[in-house]
């Protein structure tokens, strides 16, 4: 009987061993678990949009018809999906009207729009907006009674009443969103160019107001800043040179141009500034990585709202079928949008009748693409009938010489066409050539120069040492010892350049720096690429004589030698860059500074 008692007395013994080593365990395993959590960087997906202009249907565009709320609406949920941690932002100008929108119409089919995209903003659910001078277009009474009925409510810091004594003010200066356990404070700021559209508001300095909201965030511990800027740009690189708790800055007035990709963002000390695709044609995605709440990595990507998109059912329910013609394609008809902006609109079409275009083109041309102005085209002449013509065969030979046609792809409308609607849209961009209308070459663009000597392997460079990619492009092509044709222009004995005299100067002493010591020739560009606002130009001459280049570059010699370098400008008529001439016949821009290995294939071909 002892033996037993004792055998039961060590069984319990065992037994309660075994449960605090249990829970010393556990408790072990939940602080590595918990160690691992807060060591673990946070991902945070910020979605964006800026300058829309109540754009709701994709662009009537010959080339990526994309953009469109039905798109945005879908891309915008799945993404939601893919990170819960995400934010939709948007930097203002989301209402119709004004002279930024190419489709405005009427003042009440604009509100009509206006009203439409307001709907769309609180369905698709985004998380913040600021308000910029477009939001006044239909007066500052309509923006306060619709703004009102949607979430959310726009942010601006320095938007006032007349009325002093009057709180709370009309917009909040900021709010505070947390996301994944940050807190993300977003401020907006809408331009001073408001005042003269909202003349019964007051409207306090950016800086200051913006100042005040940083400061405020940072009381109640805000982890990142965001600014949402109607300034312009120049204005909001100004402020993050002053204001330095701002970590990133969505420029709603942004130099941004087209979808320029290059374009997308910059980034300045440690602030990232972001310019939104135009008219919401895409989805601006930041992806940032914090650790400790400091973003340590980010990633700025931009997704195309192409036809690949399914649109949103819940979207497409409130969206009117069209707001105009423009709304309603359909290959090879015309359509024509009955009761515009309402919920009864449609679309009727009738059938398009033919019109013929001859295309000339080389038979062998490595840049020579003639499929986006076919496309343009067929958007105002749908029932459009392609055929070609290809030189050097005789027919296309004998085209050039009775048309003294210097470029290609040229483009020939048969007559038929002045009796089609879109025939006055275009008219101004074309020529009678005997009985066809052309296409002006300065307006369907040119690759390719019949009546120019073939020389194989030679390449020319049309550059601005101001471009801001000058430096990148420089490096990249000069293995390939292009000829250097800076864009500057000869008007009367003197020169101009789009960055006036310091940048005709700086050609006067570049070409100089090539006739009297060709060996440092591109050394000295691409070093004056890379610091283009210094005055210090003495710097970038590696010790040579400073002296002879200024001489030089004062005197009729420097005038004769940029005279010289700019007259293939002048006779092909290059005015923007960077623009290439390869084996003296093609020509062509490329938006983007090329991989060498892309580079080669394009000159290879």
């Amino acid at each position: 009987m002892i033996r037993k008692v004792k055998s039961q007395k060590s069984k319990v013994k065992i037994t309660i061993q075994n449960l605090k080593f249990s829970i010393l365990s556990c408790s072990f395993t939940f602080c590595i678990l918990s160690f691992t959590f807060t060591c673990y960087a946070q991902e945070i997906t910020i979605l964006y949009t800026g300058q829309t202009h109540a754009m709701i249907y994709p662009c009537d565009c010959p080339q990526e018809s994309d953009g469109g709320l039905a798109r945005r609406a879908t891309l915008i949920k799945e993404l939601r999906k893919e990170n819960p941690n995400t934010l939709v932002l948007d930097s203002g100008g989301f209402f119709a009207g004004g002279l930024t929108d190419e489709y405005t119409q009427n003042t009440q089919l604009d509100m009509q729009r206006t009203l439409m995209n307001l709907k769309a903003i609180e369905l698709i659910k985004y998380d913040a907006l600021t308000l910029g001078d477009d939001e006044f277009n239909f007066g500052k009474d309509f923006l306060l009674e619709n703004i009102a009925k949607i979430k959310p409510s726009p942010v601006s810091c320095n938007i006032l009443t007349n009325d002093p004594k009057e709180k709370p003010p009309l917009f909040e200066a900021y709010i505070i969103k947390e996301v994944a356990g940050v807190k993300i404070g977003i401020i907006g700021v809408t331009g001073l160019s408001a005042r003269q559209k909202a003349f019964d508001l007051k409207f306090s300095g950016p800086k200051i107001a913006i100042r005040g909201a940083v400061e405020e965030l940072k009381k109640k511990n805000a982890d990142i800043i965001i600014l949402l800027s109607q300034l312009g740009e120049d204005d909001d690189l100004r402020l993050i040179k002053e204001i330095a708790e701002i970590d990133v800055v969505f420029s709603g007035r942004s130099r941004r141009h087209g979808n320029n990709k290059e374009e997308l963002y910059s980034k300045i000390d440690s602030v990232l500034v972001l310019r939104p695709s135009w008219q919401g044609r895409r989805l601006g995605k930041l992806s940032l990585t914090l650790k400790d709440k400091k973003i340590i990595e980010h990633k700025v990507e931009e997704l195309r709202l192409s036809d690949e998109i399914k649109d949103d059912p819940e979207m497409l329910s409130i969206l009117p079928r069209c707001f105009s013609d423009a709304n309603c394609k359909q290959e090879g008809m015309i359509g024509a949008c009955q009761k515009p902006g309402t919920g009864q609109s449609e679309c009727l079409f009738t059938k398009a009748s033919g019109v013929t275009l001859s295309i000339i083109t080389p038979k062998i041309c490595s840049v020579c693409d003639s499929q986006d102005m076919i496309k343009f085209l067929k958007t105002q002449f749908p029932g459009l009938v392609v055929s070609y013509l290809y030189y050097p065969d005789a027919r296309a030979r004998k085209f050039l010489s009775n048309f003294n046609i210097k470029a290609l792809p040229a483009y020939l409308l048969g007559k038929e066409v002045d009796k089609e609607k879109g025939f006055d849209k275009l008219k101004e961009n074309l020529e009678i050539k005997g009985d066809f209308y052309m296409v002006k070459p300065e307006f369907s663009g040119f690759s390719y120069f019949p009546d120019r000597k073939k020389i194989k392997k030679k390449l020319d460079l049309f550059i601005s040492l101001y471009d801001r990619n000058a430096r990148e492009l420089l490096e990249m092509t000069r293995e390939f010892n292009p000829a250097i044709h800076f864009l500057a222009v000869e008007q009367e004995d003197k020169f101009d350049a789009p960055g006036g005299r310091p940048e005709v100067q700086e050609y006067l002493r570049s070409v100089c720096v090539q006739k009297n010591y060709p060996r440092f020739f591109w050394d000295y560009i691409i070093c004056r690429a890379k610091n283009i606002d210094s005055s210090w130009w003495e710097d970038c001459l590696s010790g040579l004589a400073a002296d002879k280049i200024s001489s030089c570059s004062r005197s009729e010699e420097g005038k004769r030698l940029l005279k010289d370098n700019i007259s293939l400008n002048k006779e092909l008529k290059v005015m923007f860059g960077p623009t290439y001439l390869l084996d003296n016949q093609e020509i062509f821009s490329l938006r983007t500074v090329p991989k060498k290995e892309e580079f080669k294939k394009i000159i290879k071909r």
